[in-house]
């Protein structure tokens, strides 16, 4: 089984079009020594020709141009993307839908309730897609219990409830519920190999400890370096744990959180365009990899 991460950084990209900080400024220049970055996506395959999108990103026509896999070219109108499951209602997790509405047959989409409530009153793309290609609704279950989608036989999906937000648009964004945003655990069937994909992540629950603990690979919220870092840059009025971030620095941050698990790899994803780990050359950058961390990237592939 292989795992492609399409895109890497978090909402608005990386450099985000309308963003002057030092990130996206000094790549914009070359000063920096840094790549660009889509939003936050991956896809799923156990033959190279079959896909499960996890996340649909508004970059997503540029994340197929780039990832040939995607096309597999079996006739005149062709999709390596057989199914797409969404851990969120969030803009830069689901646009990307609007840009699958020329299939010829309805799009498996996997969510739970509360993602279709979301997307059927406050960002109503799943009426939109109705009038397209349509949608093959496939509700999951918050509880951890797996599941299997098609054509991907060898490979589960078990969701774990994310204690966050749900988006601004939503009817209940102050009053969360179980299901507004969850993690996956892919495991693969045959070899038994496992991984952690919750690229938004604020509080860690046992339930998402226990899973952390138990996969071999982890891709995780990289968000942001510093609880304040939108405040301290004056992008934000926000620290990262009100936007549903745990930071990577700091007493209990994610740095400290990954140094007790025992996966073989630990990938931070969703990275803001304000964080410093982007730059190569960083002395944060340095430190990650002084703790076996990694920084994903658009077109990492990851052996599963």
């Amino acid at each position: 089984m292989n795992i492609r991460i399409l895109g890497s950084a978090a909402g608005g990209g990386f450099p985000q079009w309308n963003c002057n900080c030092f990130n996206c400024k000094g790549l914009r220049d070359g000063s920096i020594r840094a790549s660009a970055r889509t939003q936050s996506s991956i896809a799923v395959s156990e033959n190279e020709t079959d896909w499960v999108l996890i996340n649909a990103s508004p970059d997503i026509l540029t994340q197929i141009r780039s990832t040939h896999a995607l096309q597999p070219a079996r006739a005149i109108r062709d999709s390596g993307i057989c199914a797409v499951l969404l851990i969120d209602a969030q803009i830069d997790h689901v646009t990307g839908l609007l840009m699958l509405r020329e299939r010829s047959t309805p799009l498996p989409l996997y969510a739970t309730e509360q993602v279709f409530a979301d997307l059927s009153t406050g960002l109503p793309i799943t009426q939109v897609l109705s009038h397209y290609c349509g949608i093959e609704r496939h509700t999951v279950r918050p509880d951890g219990e797996p599941f299997v989608i098609a054509p991907l036989h060898q490979t589960s999906f078990s969701p774990i409830t994310l204690l966050s937000k749900a988006p601004p648009y939503s009817p209940h964004r102050n009053n969360p519920h179980p299901g507004d945003n969850i993690g996956i655990v892919i495991t693969n069937r045959i070899s038994g190999q496992t991984a952690f994909y919750a690229p938004g992540l604020g509080i860690l629950t046992p339930e998402v400890s226990a899973a952390m603990a138990s996969v071999d690979i982890l891709l995780v919220d990289g968000t942001f370096w510093t609880e304040d870092e939108m405040i301290t840059l004056g992008l934000s009025k926000k620290p990262a744990s009100e936007m549903g971030h745990l930071p990577q620095s700091g007493p209990g941050g994610m740095i400290e959180v990954l140094d007790r698990m025992p996966a073989r790899r630990k990938i931070l994803i969703h990275i803001n365009n304000s964080n410093p780990i982007l730059r190569e050359d960083s002395a944060q950058r340095a430190l990650l990899a002084q703790h076996g961390i990694e920084v994903a990237a658009d077109g990492m592939e990851i052996a599963l």
